[in-house]
């Protein structure tokens, strides 16, 4: 949607348009919103707006620590192998039908298929069962007592709760109904692919009595209605901001973040403290990046300094050469290898490379990504690769990133992309560090040593045992090269001066906000 096409939206509304307005928050995502299931899908998009639409039986605070969501407890017996979860009475589906727990475990069963947290959960799981309708009991073969960490986990992917019959479809297709118990209701029919979703308020909606957390605490809506709305280019959002036509920007581009600093209508803030690690990801299927020497030399040559500065301002970004987002608890950062383009070269010869395309997909309208795959690019022309960049929006991106395939049919080599640091905090949440091969995130790197020590994390029996297990994997992972890290940054976030309780999260939290 051009700025033309929007204000023609607002110029059409009816005599009452001012009064509604106010009573409408208008925000305007990291990306266009092309899909509606948040399992299907697991992008940080289709999240913010599975957040909005579904609940989760647990959430995270600040210090990303599960508390009870939909949940009103649990309980655990003491040999630490059987828990039951009580759901809080009185949550019902935006269809008027009541959440039962039967709905719960269709729904932890589909995430647990597409989720890596959720598969190691359910290898632990001998029997997941609702006792009642509002109690569900997980027996396990062993301890797990990470169990509410994974039924809150707060990015790629949540473990949305829908009604068992939707709950029901394959995760390997969409759901065809959007229908949640979250705080806003999905309004279908006026849903636009890639430019413009509505909400309207859950006046059934239960908040907790909790103040409101990350995605935990109550969710209270103080606005009738929600839009999200997608205008492709930077400086039309950032002017709509500044007129008043939009109401919250997620991610401005940082050359603006200044001039929205100065306006006297709007401000910035940091959107998550702790940060989004970028990284370059390889197709471990196809040549050359199949080979680890080729992986080990291009991580090597990667000037961090030039993806960071392309995507953040200046004291917002710092260089990280780890596998997990520096300044977390248990991180182990690696020296900077010293940067030598004719060894990259070399791996690249001795792994049989004669100058065959090597496929980049790279969205166009995702500034915090399109910018690091130019840099990625432009590298890798200089390093002699006949590079082919497929540009295109996030959504075909997306799609075109889930293809196995030979690059040269519809495959791809090589992505830019990034992840909010509590979605890659550990071991069990990371599932970009995971090498299970086909069950691995796309790229589908495989790595036996890797896996064993990311399962030794999780059965770790104490914290020296896990600290030396964390230690182990970090050193594994670094040379066997899922991904080659880019660097740790703050984005920005914009909105307008008017709008309270913005919340600092890993990702849009779209209530707790009132117009003051």
């Amino acid at each position: 949607m051009d700025r033309r096409s929007l204000l023609a939206a607002f110029a059409a509304a009816p005599a009452i348009a001012q009064p509604a307005r106010s009573r409408t928050l208008r925000f305007m995502p990291q990306a266009a919103l092309a899909a509606l299931d948040p399992i299907f899908n697991p992008t940080t998009i289709v999240s913010t707006h599975g957040f909005c639409v579904f609940d989760t039986l647990y959430g995270v605070d600040r210090a990303l620590r599960p508390r009870p969501q939909m949940a009103e407890g649990h309980q655990v017996l003491a040999d630490g192998l059987t828990w039951t979860i009580t759901l809080r009475p009185g949550l019902r589906f935006h269809d008027g039908e009541p959440v039962r727990a039967a709905d719960c475990v269709a729904s932890i069963r589909r995430w647990a298929l597409r989720d890596s947290f959720g598969q190691v959960l359910m290898r632990a799981t001998a029997e997941l069962a609702a006792l009642d309708d509002r109690r569900i009991t997980f027996r396990l073969h062993r301890p797990f007592p990470v169990l509410p960490d994974a039924l809150g986990k707060v990015a790629a992917s949540p473990c949305f709760i829908m009604p068992e019959r939707i709950a029901a479809t394959p995760p390997t297709q969409s759901i065809t109904e959007v229908i949640g118990s979250g705080p806003w209701r999905f309004n279908a029919a006026e849903f636009r692919s890639g430019a413009l979703s509505t909400y309207t308020r859950n006046d059934a909606y239960i908040p907790r009595e909790e103040p409101a957390e990350v995605t935990s605490g109550g969710k209270r809506v103080h606005f009738d209605r929600l839009e999200l709305t997608w205008i492709p280019d930077g400086g039309t959002a950032a002017a709509a901001l500044r007129t008043g036509e939009i109401d919250w920007i997620e991610y401005p581009l940082p050359d603006l973040v200044p001039v929205l600093d100065r306006d006297r209508g709007t401000r910035t803030q940091i959107y998550d403290p702790t940060g989004f690690l970028g990284f370059l990801r390889f197709n471990h299927l196809h040549p050359p990046f199949n080979d680890v020497r080729v992986r080990r030399a291009i991580r090597d040559v990667l000037v961090q300094s030039d993806y960071m500065s392309a995507v953040a301002l200046p004291g917002d970004w710092q260089e990280c050469h780890a596998m997990f987002p520096c300044g977390l608890p248990g991180t182990l950062e690696f020296p900077a290898a010293p940067r030598v383009l004719d060894a990259a070269r070399a791996a690249l010869r001795e792994a049989g490379y004669n100058g065959e395309p090597i496929i980049h997909i790279n969205p166009t309208d995702f500034p915090a990504v399109t910018q690091q795959g130019r840099v990625t690019v432009d590298l890798m022309r200089r390093l002699g690769l006949n590079m082919q960049p497929f540009e295109s929006d996030w959504a075909s991106v997306i799609a075109r990133r889930s293809n196995r395939g030979a690059p040269s049919a519809g495959g791809w080599h090589l992505h830019n992309t990034n992840f909010p640091s509590p979605g890659i905090a550990n071991p069990a949440l990371s599932p970009i560090i995971r090498m299970h091969g086909e069950g691995a995130w796309f790229g589908w790197p495989s790595d036996q040593g890797v896996e064993a020590a990311v399962q030794a994390w999780i059965e770790a029996p104490d914290a020296t045992a896990q600290a030396t297990a964390m230690d182990r994997l970090q050193r594994l992972a670094w040379d066997a090269v899922p991904f080659a890290p880019t660097g740790l940054f703050r984005l920005r976030t914009a909105f307008r001066r008017e709008l309270d309780g913005v919340l600092q999260a890993p990702s849009p939290m779209l209530w707790n906000l009132r117009r003051a």
